[in-house]
């Protein structure tokens, strides 16, 4: 397996497509960084040289990914968390912060079903 930013990225898959492996990298970002490397598309992780891989691995240095990624999101969670703001209030209480209703939904952030008080059986 080839290991860009830390990653082991799947070896019989396209390029493009076992980029999206890395954690800050979609596909349109995954298409930059191959065009700027000057590989092709279409290649197998498994076919490339070292030469490509090192310059695969050049271009990503440029991008925020995996581990800084995830920091730089969570502090600035934590900042909203602090300064009091509406969405840092939704994140402390676990709810949705982009608008979406909450009285029939939102069971990804709200988590399982509460059993209720002296509920009838």
């Amino acid at each position: 397996m080839a290991r860009i930013a830390g990653i082991d990225i799947p070896r019989d898959k396209r390029v493009v497509i076992s980029l999206t492996y890395i954690h800050g990298v979609g596909k349109s970002t995954a298409q930059e960084i191959v065009d700027e490397a000057g590989v092709s598309e279409n290649t197998r992780v498994r076919d490339l040289t070292e030469d490509e891989l090192s310059s695969i691995r050049k271009v990503i240095g440029n991008y925020t990914v995996e581990g800084d990624l995830r920091r730089d999101t969570s502090l600035n969670i934590k900042r909203l968390i602090e300064i009091g703001s509406y969405r840092g209030v939704r994140h402390r209480r676990g709810l949705p912060m982009r608008g979406q209703k909450t009285k029939n939904n939102s069971r990804t952030r709200k988590g399982p079903r509460r059993t209720m008080a002296n509920k009838k059986k």
